[in-house]
């Protein structure tokens, strides 16, 4: 893994809920595109009031760490909207909030401001017989469900859900038609998993199908035990992401502060290999929910 410094060529506002940041520079020349439709980076942020002054880490083989005595970065994960190896450039879509790393900083966003970018991950990952999807999100996965959208073949036949805070965020988006509902995204309680009982009910075929669902992690651990548990479906033919949690730091430093046994004990887990990933994690995010997580 190797982390990039990029460079803000450009900042084009979308909608009144999300912006467009280009990145691009010689740091990039080296980022390999997956070319999957939801791949997400890591981007390392400014420490200080300098725009173009990136702590950037030193890559080791479990990931990165600040280097001896160096200021540590602030980092999140988003979405490739867009990658133009050819011209080292990448787009990535900022949603908008009151408060945050992230937001504060695209909020001034500028050209020749710097950011790190390590190299990306796609997991949007169908199954052979791919015929048929269904593609669910709220606002933070609209980029990738766009990128997706893009990369289907005609012959796909798709379906799109979005849960948007209201209508002025909503984007045109290609080639089929979408279903825009209105909540959630921190402004209400998420229907995601409404939406996808509602798209994949009960007793739905699922020859040739498949189920993309991104968006509030919280409101997702519903939607992964009913398309795991209620509907018994195998990992080949869903994909649940998780992008945000509400309140995310109170939340990291409410698991910060549990006892190291119960720490222990989640990570534990992920320990036993033989069982299927899917299953592993709706017990370790059961196991949140019994922690108040």
């Amino acid at each position: 893994m190797t982390i990039h410094r990029a460079v803000v060529a450009r900042v084009q506002p979308l909608t009144p809920t999300m912006t467009r940041v280009t990145l691009h520079g010689e740091g990039l020349a080296g980022f390999e595109s997956t070319g999957v439709g939801d791949e997400y980076i890591r981007l390392f942020f400014p420490h200080g009031p300098d725009r173009k002054d990136v702590s950037l880490p030193l890559t080791t083989e479990k990931g990165w760490e600040t280097p001896e005595g160096a200021p540590v970065a602030p980092m999140r994960t988003y979405t490739v909207r867009a990658a133009r190896p050819e011209v080292n450039e990448i787009d990535v879509d900022f949603v908008l909030h009151d408060t945050g790393i992230a937001s504060t900083w695209v909020a001034d966003a500028q050209p020749g401001d710097v950011l790190g970018v390590n190299d990306p991950t796609g997991l949007y990952s169908p199954p052979d017989d791919l015929a048929w999807q269904v593609l669910i999100a709220d606002q933070t996965g609209l980029p990738a469900v766009a990128r997706l959208l893009e990369n289907t073949p005609e012959s796909v036949a798709t379906r799109v859900v979005v849960e948007l805070p209201g209508p002025e965020a909503v984007q045109p988006l290609p080639g089929t038609k979408v279903t825009w509902t209105y909540g959630g995204n921190g402004h209400g309680a998420s229907r995601l998993a409404e939406l996808v009982k509602a798209a994949i009910p009960a007793g739905t075929d699922m020859a040739g199908g498949y189920v993309w669902v991104a968006g509030e992690t919280n409101a997702l651990r519903t939607v992964r035990r009913y398309l795991r548990k209620e509907l018994g479906l195998p990992a080949t033919r869903f994909k649940v992401v998780g992008y945000w949690i509400p309140n995310a730091d109170s939340w990291n430093e409410r698991y910060e502060a549990l006892p190291d046994a119960v720490r222990a004990e989640l990570m534990a887990l992920w320990d036993a290999p033989a069982d299927d990933e899917q299953d592993v994690t709706i017990r370790y995010e059961a196991r949140l929910s019994d922690l108040g997580l």
